[in-house]
C-alpha cells in the first residue's frame, strides 16, 4: 500500500516512529509535515504559541495551497494518512480527499477534551471528511461518534519496537543518565507536577528531573537542584529510562488519562514503571510485580524508598513488567496492523452494499 503520511517528520517524535513502523510493515510511505508549507515568519516560538491558542487560523490559507500541492507531488495513493490533525481545516480536507483514496485520522491526544484549548477547533469541525478516526481514549470514542465521525477505532497507545529498544549491554549507558528515581517530561501549568514532585523531594526521595519549560515553575528554585536536562529523545531517552532504578509515570488529568503512552514505553526500554493508580494501570500489570502503583505523592515517596531498598524485588518488577508489555503487543507495528486490518473491513463492507 502506497500511503501519504501527513504528520511531524521529526525523527524522535512518536509520528515519524509510526511512520517507520508502517514502512517496516511493507508499506510504501511518503511522509510530509504540514509546517513545510507554512512561511518561516509564522514558526517562531510567539507564533507558535499564538497559533495554538488560536487553533492554527492564521495559517489556514497556508495549509490549504500546502495541502493541494502536496496531493499532487505522489501519484494515486492508496491511503491518506493524518497525524494528530490540528492544522486541517474543512478546506484543507477537500483538497486531499481528491486524491480519491480513504483519508484517515490518528490522534493519540485527547482533542474533544478540554485541556487545550482552542488547538483542535478545525479537527472538530472538519470531523465528518476523515473516513476513519482512530482514538486512544474511550471519551474521546464516544465523543466523536456523537460529533458525527463515520468510522471510530479505539486503540491502545504504543511503545515503537526500534525506537525504544533497551541498550543490550546496560555498562554502556552513560552516568550522565543514570539515576535512583526518574521523572522524563515537560512541566505543565495546570497539572501541578512541580508540586507533587516536591512532595517526593520533601520526603527525601532522590529525584531527578529531564524535561523542558521547568523553570516557568514557581518552584523552579526548590527543584533546580533536582533538574538533570532538558527534553530526552533518542537514546538519550532510552539511556535516562533503562538508567533509573524507578521510572515515574505521570499522568495529565486535563487530557483525561489514565495512561500514557510512557506507561509502555518505561518497561518495554528495560525501566520499572511507578506511576498512579488507575483502572487502566491495574488491568495493564500487576500492581507489586510488575509495576509499582500508588494514588497520592505520600505512598509514592514510601514505594521509591522501599523499592531503592529491595534490589533483587526490584529487578524481578522490572524484568517482569518488560515481559508482560511485550506480550501484550502494544508497539507500533502492532498498531498499525490494527489499523490498516479496520480500514481494510471498512472497504470490504463497502464493496459488499
Amino acid at each position: 500500500m502506497h500511503i501519504l503520511y501527513l504528520g511531524d517528520n521529526h525523527p524522535g517524535s512518536t509520528s515519524a516512529h509510526r511512520a517507520l513502523a508502517l514502512k517496516r510493515l511493507g508499506h510504501e510511505v511518503t511522509i510530509k509535515n504540514p509546517l513545510d508549507g507554512v512561511p518561516e515568519m509564522l514558526k517562531s516560538s510567539l507564533w507558535n504559541a499564538i497559533n495554538f491558542k488560536t487553533g492554527y487560523r492564521v495559517i489556514q490559507p497556508a495549509i490549504i495551497s500546502w495541502a493541494k500541492a502536496t496531493v499532487k507531488l505522489v501519484e494515486r495513493p492508496d491511503l491518506i494518512w493524518v497525524d494528530s490533525g490540528e492544522f486541517f481545516g474543512e478546506k484543507s480536507l477537500q483538497k486531499l480527499k481528491s486524491a480519491n483514496c480513504p483519508v484517515i485520522l490518528y490522534n493519540v491526544d485527547d482533542p474533544t477534551g478540554k485541556r487545550d484549548g482552542h488547538r483542535f477547533d478545525l479537527l472538530i469541525k472538519s470531523i465528518l471528511y476523515y473516513d476513519l478516526i482512530v482514538v486512544v481514549r474511550e471519551e474521546t470514542e464516544r465523543e466523536c461518534l456523537a460529533l458525527g465521525a463515520k468510522n471510530v477505532l479505539r486503540v491502545k497507545m504504543s511503545y515503537d519496537e526500534i525506537a525504544h529498544l533497551p541498550f543490550e549491554d546496560h555498562s554502556a549507558i552513560p552516568d550522565k543518565f543514570k539515576s535512583d528515581i526518574a521523572f522524563i517530561g515537560t512541566w505543565m501549568r495546570k497539572e501541578k507536577r512541580d508540586e507533587f514532585l516536591l512532595k517526593l523531594i520533601n520526603h527525601g526521595v532522590p529525584v531527578s528531573i529531564w524535561g523542558d519549560s521547568w523553570h516557568k515553575s514557581h518552584l523552579y528554585s526548590e527543584l533546580k537542584p533536582h533538574l538533570r536536562g532538558t527534553g530526552l529523545t533518542g537514546r538519550d531517552y532510552i539511556a535516562a529510562i533503562q538508567g533509573a532504578k524507578v521510572c515515574l509515570g505521570l499522568l495529565s488529568a486535563g487530557n483525561r488519562d489514565l495512561y500514557t503512552t510512557r506507561s509502555f514505553e518505561i518497561p518495554y526500554a528495560g525501566g520499572l514503571l511507578c506511576a498512579q493508580r488507575t483502572t487502566e494501570h491495574v488491568e495493564l500489570y500487576k500492581e507489586n510485580q510488575e509495576a509499582a502503583f500508588w494514588s497520592d505523592a505520600d505512598e509514592c515517596a514510601a514505594i521509591c524508598k522501599s523499592l531503592l531498598k529491595a534490589d533483587q524485588t526490584r529487578e524481578n518488577m522490572r524484568l517482569a513488567g518488560m515481559t508482560k508489555v511485550r506480550s501484550i503487543k502494544a508497539g507500533n507495528e502492532d498498531l498499525c496492523t490494527i489499523i490498516i486490518n479496520e480500514l481494510n473491513k471498512l472497504r470490504q463492507n463497502q464493496t459488499n452494499h
